[in-house]
């Protein structure tokens, strides 16, 4: 029976230093305004500017969050963390999905009190607040754009501040249109929809999260037919024991025990699994048992 670990061969890729960077320059953005959509939902009594301001909080936490983040991530393994700390990465986004229900369900709950009790809206004021908001969201989108596909955290900062991008035009619209109509009742219509827009979007990250913390197939990734092109490989008549996982978005690892054909080489055959899961599946961590053909095998078998 032999093991080969595969860990070579491979780059990650090392933006969290930008990553970071632009995440501050947004942070400071976003921090800044929302304090000034806080005293502009409450002065002009507008739940549409409340209710993006509540958004906005929740993009203030995610950009803290994922800062912290990337800092964690970048520590070492140790005796008690064998892989690191970048699962943080992965906790720190499913709270912040957490977080955005919550907001949601609060600004639901005011709106319904509005409709029953409307009240007087100051709309220029709503959308003078409301235009400032959306070019601080346009910044930070860019901002965030480059790092997106790299971290969990960066994404989910990046589709907060998206929302909010759309939440910034809902109100602008919402103003205008109780500019020129008196309907005030449009205010708590555009705050339900901004977390009705808000809440696919959570649901999204959330499920991703999950599935990496249940240590579940990465998506994009189908185990049948992995197991069927290892399968097909010369010199492998069987495979079993195949364990897929990330700890992260960009860190794909994979665990399978192999068995050998006739007068295969064990070192030939662990190195061709290894190429294809790389090349085929972008795997680059790869831990391979092979066994010969007399040994006892999983029941579980996979070979087809």
């Amino acid at each position: 029976m032999a093991h080969d670990h595969n860990g070579a061969g491979h780059s990650h890729d090392h933006t969290a230093g930008a990553n970071a960077k632009m995440l501050g320059w947004a942070l400071a953005l976003t921090s800044t305004y929302l304090v000034a959509e806080v005293i502009g939902g409450f002065v002009f009594n507008s739940l549409a500017l409340l209710s993006d301001a509540a958004h906005m909080l929740t993009d203030v936490a995610a950009l803290v969050i994922a800062m912290l983040a990337i800092k964690m991530g970048k520590k070492a393994p140790d005796e008690k963390r064998t892989f690191g700390y970048r699962r943080f990465e992965i906790l720190a986004a499913a709270f912040n999905a957490v977080l955005l229900f919550f907001i949601a369900i609060y600004v639901f709950v005011e709106a319904i009190k509005r409709f029953n009790e409307p009240q007087e809206i100051q709309s220029w004021g709503m959308l003078v607040v409301a235009a400032i908001g959306l070019a601080v969201n346009l910044v930070s989108m860019r901002l965030l754009m480059a790092g997106k596909d790299n971290s969990f955290n960066v994404k989910g900062a990046y589709l907060e501040v998206w929302a909010d991008m759309i939440g910034s035009v809902g109100v602008i619209l919402g103003a205008l249109a109780i500019k020129f109509t008196g309907w005030t009742w449009v205010d708590p219509v555009v705050a339900v929809a901004i977390g009705l827009w808000v809440l696919p979007r959570t649901w999204i990250l959330l499920r991703d999260t999950t599935n990496v913390l249940l240590e579940g197939v990465p998506r994009g990734l189908e185990l049948a037919q992995v197991r069927k092109e290892i399968g097909s490989l010369a010199g492998v008549t069987g495979l079993h024991d195949l364990h897929i996982w990330s700890t992260s978005n960009d860190d794909v690892s994979c665990t399978l025990h192999v068995t050998l054909g006739g007068g295969a080489d064990a070192d030939s055959v662990r190195q061709s699994v290894s190429a294809l899961l790389e090349a085929r599946f972008e795997i680059h961590h790869t831990t391979i048992q092979t066994e010969s053909p007399g040994e006892p095998c999983h029941p579980e078998q996979a070979h087809e």
